[in-house]
């Protein structure tokens, strides 16, 4: 069972149309739907668009979980894992300097080389570090992957426990099994229920309903438990190394002072907790376009602060996210084309 003995989710037939839609010449180009859960930590759906029980894989915004067990077990306190190195363990960063160096002093503290990371390099999430590269022709390596902390916390995993290195990553290993367990826990969804894929940095990816997800991050919210609270803390207290300059979870922690902690996953994923009301939201943006994620999250919190009160004052936050709120499209010269913006409202649950 979940903390607090707190009831499953409820899934209730609530849909409504949210999209985010692409403009060219002021004509709607193309369309991306979205589905949205919002809940409360007790369990009951407060708010959906789409379908809200839609299955689908949790990718990056499941990693606060899947880091929670190096916490819980002692691992973080045996190595000395500071709140900025937790805050990476939850991190889909851009490879910034500060991010490689980072994961860095995680692997020293281990007594790791960097071959032990189970995940591969790829291009930094990051534009203006993705071009340094190139320019530079600077050869990545694993620490350079976004879920290099990740990684070095299920490695932390291991080795607290003795358990086997060689692995760690596949679903059968201890480590991807005592992760899974808090995966069932916070989402009170069973494991035989649940879809299981690899994700793109090579470790288990978790395939649940939306209104799960959000229920997990509600969960996150509120918790006392205090592995939870350290890792909330530290996402909070270290928004620039939860993504990176110029992102939105960065430029949305750093502005809301920890009312929202939000994690971006792969395919369309977006997830926040609202520690002040209890809440969290889950989205999926249907057909996986990563741009349409964080307007479909900044339009779902604009509406959510206005029918529930929750310490977020949106109109404050707007000029520091006011670059995510509508995204432009550009010719190859750099000259605007077109807008991408979402559109729609939620429907909220009539008490």
């Amino acid at each position: 069972m979940a903390q607090d003995n707190q009831p499953a989710v409820i899934f209730r037939p609530m849909s409504s149309d949210f999209r985010v839609v692409s403009t060219r010449g002021g004509v709607v180009e193309s369309v991306h739907r979205v589905s949205v859960a919002v809940v409360e930590s007790s369990g009951r759906m407060i708010a959906s668009a789409g379908d809200p029980e839609i299955l689908t894989f949790w990718r990056s915004a499941a990693k606060p979980f899947q880091a929670l067990p190096a916490v819980a077990d002692g691992a973080a306190d045996r190595f000395g894992f500071t709140p900025r190195e937790l805050a990476l363990l939850c991190a889909s960063h851009s490879s910034e300097p500060v991010h490689v160096e980072v994961a860095e002093g995680m692997l020293r503290k281990l007594g790791l080389p960097e071959k032990a990371l189970a995940c591969g390099p790829h291009p930094p999430l990051s534009p203006a570090v993705h071009e340094h590269v190139l320019r530079h022709g600077i050869t990545m390596s694993p620490r350079w992957s976004n879920c290099s902390g990740k990684h070095a916390g299920m490695l932390s995993l291991a080795l607290v426990h003795d358990w086997p290195l060689a692995g760690y990553e596949q679903a059968a290993h201890p480590v991807q099994q005592r992760i899974l367990s808090e995966i069932v826990r916070w989402t009170d969804w069973p494991a035989e229920r649940m879809a299981f894929g690899v994700d793109g940095c090579t470790v288990v990816a978790y395939g649940l309903p939306l209104g799960a997800m959000a229920l997990a991050y509600a969960r996150l919210a509120v918790s006392r438990e205090a592995p939870m609270r350290r890792l909330r803390d530290a996402m909070s207290a270290h928004p620039e190394l939860i993504a990176g300059q110029g992102r939105l979870e960065t430029d949305l922690g750093t502005a809301g002072g920890g009312a929202v902690v939000a994690k971006v996953g792969a395919d369309g994923i977006f997830c926040a907790a609202l520690p002040q009301a209890g809440l969290g939201v889950a989205l999926k943006v249907e057909d996986g376009d990563m741009r349409s994620s964080g307007p479909a999250l900044l339009a779902v919190l604009r509406e959510v602060a206005q029918a529930t009160p929750f310490g977020l004052d949106m109109e404050t936050l707007v000029p520091a996210v006011a670059r995510h709120v509508e995204l432009p499209t550009v010719n190859t010269r750099g000259e605007q084309t077109g807008v991408l913006r979402a559109e729609g409202r939620l429907r909220f649950l009539v008490q």
